[in-house]
Parts: C-alpha cells; structure tokens; sequence
C-alpha cells in the first residue's frame, strides 16, 4: 500500500486510464530507461534501469549494492523517464510521445529468492507526465498526488 500521499500505479490508472495507457506504451518502447537518484552529497546520479508492470504496482530492480540501489535505500525520492525515440521526421504529430514518473522508492523482500541477489523497490507515485506532439506545440498531460490530471499545450 502507499502512504496515503503518493498513488500505486493501478490507483493512478483508475483516475486517468488514458493518460496511464500513453505512459505505459512508451515505457514498453525499449527495455532500458533512465534513472535520477540522490546521492549521498544530495546531487543527481543518473543509471539505467528496466521497469516492471506487475500487481498494479510499478517496479524496479537493482543488482545487490549497487550505488542506485544505496541511494534509494538513504533516499527514496526517485524519476524514471521512458526510453525515447525521435519523432518521425514530417510526420511528429503520430510520435507516440515520452513519459516520466516521480515518486518514492521502497525496497520490498522478493517473494522467492532471486536466482542472484538483488534489490526489489516499489515505486509509490507523485507525479506522471506524458508529453507529444500536438500539431505545431506540445500537449503535457500530468498526474500530480492531491491534484489529480491536468493537460496544457505549450507552442
């Protein structure tokens, strides 16, 4: 469960399904996406990570030790942005768009244990954006905890 301040991912899609339905398809555009995390000085430390969809939840793994891994444990605050591609060149409004999502990280146990130890977090959300190409300006469509969806177009 979240804390009663930031949503799962199922509880998000249930108040804005076609906004988590655009953020889902680009999170499944490629395997690899990006990772902002705080380090211990309280700068950003970027590292790629794969997410994982399972049980309404939102999900992200981490080899055991590892720096991202250290820093979610000190801090869980956490922005994952989806693997992007160029829009199609004459052709942008059918881009399919990017997505980011901030949160907060909490490492849950493995149900079974991991052919190689590792790092599990949960990922409760704050804040979901999807951004694409709408005619000549932007549509930014955003979840925000507390305040539900909003969408502008910025030319």
């Amino acid at each position: 469960m979240t804390d009663g301040r930031t949503a799962s991912w199922s509880e998000v899609e249930a108040e804005a399904p076609e906004l988590m339905a655009a953020v889902r398809g680009c999170f499944r555009v490629r395997k690899h996406c990006t990772m902002a995390t705080l380090r211990r000085d309280g700068s950003p430390r970027i590292s790629g990570t794969e997410v994982q969809l399972e049980d309404g939840q939102l999900w992200i793994g981490s080899m055991l030790g590892a720096l991202k891994a250290k820093d979610l444990q000190r801090d869980g605050r956490v922005a994952l942005h989806s693997p992007t591609v160029d829009p199609p060149e004459g052709d942008e409004s059918s881009w399919e768009g990017e997505a980011k999502v901030a949160g907060v990280a909490v490492e849950v146990p493995h149900d079974a244990a991991p052919v190689q130890p590792s790092h599990r977090f949960r990922i409760d959300l704050l804040e979901v954006v999807h951004t694409k190409v709408d005619g000549d300006a932007l549509r930014i469509t955003s979840w925000h905890a507390g305040r539900g969806v909003t969408s502008r177009r910025r030319a």
